[in-house]
């Protein structure tokens, strides 16, 4: 008899218990409670993410359905949907949140000497960005975003060699994206890509005094003194290469020091941009490629949408939407450890599929994947 453990508890086993104990005492989460955990309440709400469920109904039923495979997933009795309700609607989501802050870290260690960048640099390269996921405004009145809609945002910085984020803040949709870059911790010598809603010269000036180094996409009216201009190679794209410094009433105070401004022609999209950067060594075309990279975070939100469950929740409080979200990070994290802890190189949509259709299997993963079981996408 095959004594192997359960798929959905190889992913999870990559998860340690003590140190979402530390998390649940931190906030005094087993308060009050007899039976149901927080370590089964994550349990039973990774389930769900894992396994594609629509909803925590779904997610129960599939359980109920298999009540000998409890015990193995670590859950043990089964759940009713009021005791997952309750513990969503009451428990601190700094618990889930301060737990796959701790799966982050230790992601990012197994992935330290990653690099899926095609350009050459010697520092850290982070993308600053956003997205938005729409709500009903009389259903999540908590998170006001405009007069008949409501709105979270999940605001990232990814660091760009590993797909790892290094920092996640959730808001309501009313918080402005720049306001982020007060919430990040500024690394020396790292880089920082950013769209036009990141444009604040008193806050990027800050990164330049932090000695960190900024690639920005323009705003269209931003007035400025050209001082100085670089020969470009037009065959690479680049048009145009100055030093500047911004003369707007505002901005010129804000900014006091000079500015880098690259103009590039995308050929392949017949597309103008123009990008800032505090960084005048590196070559104009470096600045261009790097900003393509910025698109690794569209590609992060496009992959927990499709693949996770962040669009419709489980629960409608503030505190239930957080820990959804919180959990869903978690195991897009621990499906990235136990990717690389197993040696598979398939990619994270495959490990992530092939468990959604056996998260009762005891095969090990890792010989699912090196004898080519799953089927090439």
């Amino acid at each position: 008899m095959n004594k192997g453990k359960l798929a959905f508890a190889q992913i999870m086993e990559f998860s340690s218990q003590d140190v979402f104990k530390r998390c649940v005492d931190r906030y005094n989460g087993h308060y009050k409670v007899k039976s149901f955990s927080c370590w089964k309440q994550f349990l039973c709400m990774a389930f769900g993410q894992l396994t594609h469920r629509e909803s925590m109904s779904d997610t129960l039923l599939c359980l109920s359905l298999n009540p000998d495979k409890l015990y193995h997933l670590g859950i043990g009795n089964l759940v009713d949907k009021s005791s997952v309700s309750r513990a969503n609607e009451s428990r601190d989501w700094r618990i889930f949140q301060d737990f796959g802050l701790k799966l982050i870290e230790q992601a990012r260690v197994l992935y330290e000497g990653d690099n899926q960048l095609k350009v050459d640099l010697k520092g850290d390269v982070f993308i600053l960005d956003s997205t938005t996921i729409d709500l009903c405004l009389e259903i999540f009145w908590w998170a006001p975003f405009r007069k008949t809609k409501a709105a979270i945002k999940i605001h990232t910085l990814l660091d760009a060699k590993t797909s790892i984020p290094e920092f996640v803040y959730i808001s309501d949709g009313k918080v402005h994206d720049v306001n982020m870059l007060d919430e990040i911790n500024i690394q020396r010598g790292s880089y920082y890509l950013m769209d036009k809603a990141y444009i604040d010269f008193g806050r990027l000036f800050y990164l330049n005094l932090e000695k960190a180094y900024f690639v920005v996409r323009a705003k269209d009216n931003i007035k400025f003194k050209k001082i100085d201009s670089r020969n470009v190679d037009k065959d690479s794209g680049i048009r145009s290469d100055h030093d500047i410094y911004v003369t707007g009433p505002l901005s010129k105070d804000k900014y006091p020091d000079r500015l880098r401004r690259i103009e590039f022609y995308d050929a392949e999209f017949d597309r103008y941009f123009v990008f800032l950067t505090n960084n005048f060594v590196v070559k104009a075309k470096t600045v261009a490629q790097l900003y393509k990279h910025r698109w690794y975070v569209e590609l992060f939100f496009k992959w927990i949408k499709q693949n996770l469950k962040i669009k419709s929740f489980w629960g409608h409080s503030e505190n239930a939407v957080r820990i959804q979200i919180w959990v869903a990070i978690s195991v897009y994290v621990l499906v990235a450890i136990a990717k690389k802890k197993l040696n598979i190189t398939n990619s994270l949509y495959e490990i992530l599929q092939y468990i959604s259709i056996c998260p009762f299997e005891k095969t090990p993963l890792f010989s699912v994947f090196s004898d080519n079981k799953i089927l090439e996408i």
